[in-house]
């Protein structure tokens, strides 16, 4: 199986619901919706201005497996930069869609700009701040005619944080009118909801074909972005953009972001998504794809790269070398794959256990397509390494970190390479 392939439900019951039909939106060469796999992307926090800078994240999104990259477009400086910043990248061989996001003078920009126009690859419009008073709908719609000038599709992505609040007053007038009043969380999920759906009813009463159009409502609460979604799910065929929006930083915002979009992804909602983190100092940018990736290959919805199971240690295993081999092997396996992926494809599915002790070392390591059960306390200084389910070699000494990576490039090599076997 290649990354290019959903993984189905085993049987029913267990396993995802079935991927929501929606309409397909081709975005650069990518495919988001329409049954496509669910795709990765991120977006860079550089001055888009700074064509070095922001090429190079850029770059590293890419390299980290950013499927489409997303960057801000706020001034003249830097939407004169986009075609810049494309060129370079196309130049290092990278041809990954670039999405300007667009906020309050987008209109502008891209009038001003016709070279950045047609580089985005998408522009991403949020209709809670695209123009204000008797200006929005012209606004609005002199960014669709844009996009229809040059071919390209847009994100209308309504946010919580910037909801528009004439279509907000509305409904709160019309609620105070009902039998029975709804909340008030109720009425700005509604709200937001409409504020997506309406815009696209727009864009294509403007002239925007429905498959060119991505929709999103973003929130930052957990319950209140599963409930908009579903109803975005219930009320239309568009694509939809995932993503919980300021999930934060470290742990809180990785939790934040898998626990709303674990939901959505296993009821079948989503067709692209973004996992907003905001970085630790020091660390990279990259780290959003990363938690992306590893939240669609757990819930079993694609594969990228080799998955480490390791036990988390206990008073058995009080030495720190199988934390440290885990750690190797994890970083190994990333590492390769961007070669793998080009010589060695379907190896990124492969499984991987890295274990403590004689407790579960060993059925955990059958269970993988390779594994090594490392000796905890009290146990023999031995090492046996299992391959889909046979016990192969036992390693011992001082190098069993390196013999390990070792064998896993070698099981690669016999399984996934040009001499792989034939089933």
């Amino acid at each position: 199986m290649t990354t290019d392939q959903i993984l189905p439900c085993a049987n029913p019951g267990f396993g995802p619901l079935p991927r929501r039909l929606t309409r397909a939106v081709t975005i650069g060469g990518v495919q988001v919706g329409g049954g496509a796999p669910v795709v990765v992307q991120s977006m860079t926090n550089t001055d888009t201005a700074d064509v070095a800078s922001t090429t190079k994240q850029v770059a590293e999104l890419w390299r980290a497996g950013s499927e489409m990259v997303r960057v801000t477009v706020n001034t003249a400086e830097a939407a004169a930069a986009v075609p810049r910043i494309v060129d370079k990248l196309a130049m290092m061989g990278i041809e990954v869609p670039i999405i300007g996001d667009f906020h309050y003078n987008g209109h502008q920009l891209l009038t001003a700009e016709p070279a950045a126009a047609q580089a985005l690859a998408k522009y991403r419009i949020n209709p809670g701040n695209v123009g204000f008073g008797k200006k929005k709908d012209a606004q609005f719609a002199t960014l669709i005619e844009l996009a229809i000038k040059h071919d390209k599709p847009v994100r209308i992505g309504a946010n919580w944080g910037s909801l528009d609040q004439s279509l907000a007053t509305r409904l709160m007038d019309e609620n105070h009118l009902r039998a029975e009043p709804w909340d008030a969380g109720r009425v700005l999920r509604e709200a937001l909801i409409l504020s997506a759906l309406e815009s696209a009813a727009r864009a294509v009463e403007i002239g925007l074909p429905a498959d060119r159009i991505v929709l999103s409502a973003k929130v930052s609460g957990v319950q209140e972005l599963v409930a908009v979604y579903r109803e975005l799910a219930r009320r239309g065929d568009y694509a939809l953009h995932l993503g919980l929006t300021e999930a934060g930083i470290g742990s809180k915002g990785i939790v934040a972001s898998s626990a709303a979009l674990g939901v959505l992804l296993q009821e079948g909602i989503g067709d692209t998504i973004r996992i907003s983190l905001t970085p630790e100092p020091g660390q990279a940018r990259s780290n959003e794809v990363i938690v992306a990736q590893e939240l669609l290959q757990t819930m079993g919805l694609r594969a990228f790269t080799p998955m480490v199971t390791a036990c988390p240690g206990c008073g058995r295993t009080t030495s720190t070398f199988f934390q440290e081999l885990a750690q190797k092997v994890q970083e190994h396996v990333r590492a390769k794959m961007p070669e793998w992926k080009v010589t060695h494809p379907g190896a990124e599915n492969l499984t991987l256990a890295v274990m403590g002790c004689i407790v579960n070392g060993p059925g955990e390591s059958r269970h993988a397509n390779i594994g090594i059960s490392l000796p905890g306390t009290g146990e023999a200084p031995a090492a046996p390494v299992f391959e889909d389910g046979e016990k192969t070699v036992t390693l011992r000494g001082e190098n069993i970190a390196d013999e390990f990576v070792g064998l896993i490039d070698l099981y690669v090599e016999r399984n996934y390479g040009g001499n792989a076997r034939v089933a």
